[in-house]
């Protein structure tokens, strides 16, 4: 008798353990041709943006991009959401390059310097959290037009809900499919809009691929994860 209550209180728990573990808490269902599916079947497409420094702008070209800016906010007609990310600096790609040209170098006065440099670089990428510096990306989100307005009110309570509910039939995925190849090219032009605007500022943006995405959200989740297990992840991706 004790051993039959047991093994329900341990069935119990894993099925409550199935019902909230990671995946059915993220939001996202899929990501797909550089495209994040959420559960609520609506599309999200994210800009990496790289900053424009106004104090190295003459008083004119601060005043063009204020006045830029002031009406790209009054054209915008449908939700963003913009983050901004404090995060370390990341110098592998840079010791990459450099010990790739430091062979190179027949001065050997001049490759000792580069290999004390590249040694003193990688003492810095080893402690994680010396060099911070900040990440600027902009959400582009697609709903059904008629229900911009609906999902920018939901309640959080339903929100969670709706990410809770992850049991798709068959019919749900290919009806999922087809809207996303619908939307998807709706998404595509506020995303080139969006960019045209930026680039009226002087603002360079691009949108990340799936694997960059995929990256990102591996590094938001995971806080404090080693920088090394992260870039593992990246590359089986």
């Amino acid at each position: 008798m004790l051993f039959n209550l047991w093994e329900q209180k341990e069935v119990q728990k894993t099925k409550w353990e199935n019902v909230f573990n990671t995946e059915t808490m993220l939001p996202v269902s899929e990501i797909r041709n550089d495209t994040l599916i959420l559960k609520d079947w609506w599309l999200r497409n994210i800009l990496k943006i790289y900053g424009l420094n106004l104090d190295l702008r003459n008083f004119d070209e601060q005043q063009i991009v204020l006045e830029q800016y002031k009406r790209f906010l009054n054209w915008l007609s449908f939700p963003i959401q913009v983050i901004i990310r404090n995060t370390y600096l990341d110098l592998s790609n840079y010791l990459q390059y450099v010990k790739s040209n430091v062979a190179e170098i027949d001065n050997m006065v001049l490759q000792n310097q580069w290999h004390e440099y590249t040694s003193f670089l990688e003492d810095i990428d080893s402690k994680q959290g010396l060099i911070y510096v900040k990440e600027f990306y902009i959400v582009v989100p697609y709903y059904d037009w008629e229900q911009d307005v609906d999902n920018i009110k939901k309640s959080w309570r339903n929100k969670l809900l709706e990410v809770l509910n992850t049991k798709d039939s068959v019919e749900k995925i290919v009806e999922k499919y087809r809207y996303f190849l619908k939307w998807k090219n709706m998404l595509e032009t506020r995303v080139n809009l969006i960019t045209d605007w930026l680039a009226s500022m002087w603002i360079i943006s691009e949108k990340l691929t799936t694997s960059e995405i995929i990256s990102l959200l591996f590094r938001f989740y995971n806080p404090l994860i080693n920088w090394a297990q992260a870039k593992v992840t990246e590359e089986l991706i």
